[in-house]
């Protein structure tokens, strides 16, 4: 009988290359299998990423996901899990790339769901976009019992406006066409100030812009506002 593959979820940072830990770049170019979703424009980030360790005799399956849409419901995973599934039930271990850190809003997660009852599996934790943000922001995020509230900007504007108005710092993800909204609760809620917006953080494309001056129409998925804490370190 043939030895099940392993599957790895493999967190490969929010976009700089030479932010993966050593124990994923050690799985990356030893597994025989990769794994890795691309978005409806054809656009491959987390393929990107890593491109320069990629062997050529590695087997690749690109996996089509809707991210404009509830991805945990829909069939994309169902198709993606079982093709996943063929090599680790013919002996062949997979890692699934995922951007950032895959059980933080990671695209993983889903896959995780559907198949670490089947077969061994191993979770290798990578660089959050929330963490690398504050780093090339240069804002601490919280000081001593100050809380840390992360919420995705396309919850409605009733619930994000209620859960940023008690936070001590805050991380609105997945900003994209929501920003106008965001931007008019946090002008509301007098957070406006505070709010730091920065785009694809770390990658070479990274932009650093005053909230004020950034345009609604041009704010791609891959964005986040920090609400650094207001506690002062002593």
């Amino acid at each position: 009988m043939t030895e099940l593959g392993r599957l790895y979820g493999l967190g490969i940072g929010p976009g700089d290359p030479e932010l993966l830990t050593l124990k994923a770049h050690r799985i990356l170019t030893t597994v025989p299998v990769i794994a890795y979703p691309t978005m409806e424009n054809g656009k491959v980030l987390a393929r990107a990423i890593v491109a320069g360790f990629i062997r050529p005799d590695q087997l690749e399956i690109p996996m089509p996901l809707p991210f404009s849409v509830e991805r945990s419901s829909q069939p994309y995973y169902d198709i993606a899990a079982e093709k996943i599934a063929e090599h680790l039930t013919a002996g062949r271990d997979v890692a699934v790339l995922c951007e950032g850190e895959p059980m933080l809003y990671g695209s993983f997660m889903y896959l995780f769901q559907r198949l670490a009852g089947r077969f061994p599996t191993e979770v290798v934790p990578g660089i959050s976009s929330t963490m690398a943000s504050a780093a090339m922001l240069g804002a601490p995020i919280t000081f001593r019992n100050d809380v840390l509230s992360i919420m995705p900007a396309t919850l409605d504007a009733a619930t994000l406006r209620d859960r940023l108005a008690v936070v001590d710092a805050a991380v609105i993800i997945k900003l994209g066409r929501h920003f106008a909204k965001v931007r008019t609760i946090l002008d509301e809620l007098g957070l406006l100030d505070r709010a730091l917006y920065i785009e694809r953080a770390t990658q070479p494309t990274q932009r650093i812009v005053a909230i004020a001056e950034v345009d609604p129409a041009e704010v791609p998925y891959w964005s986040l506002i920090l609400i650094p804490s207001q506690t002062q370190p002593t």
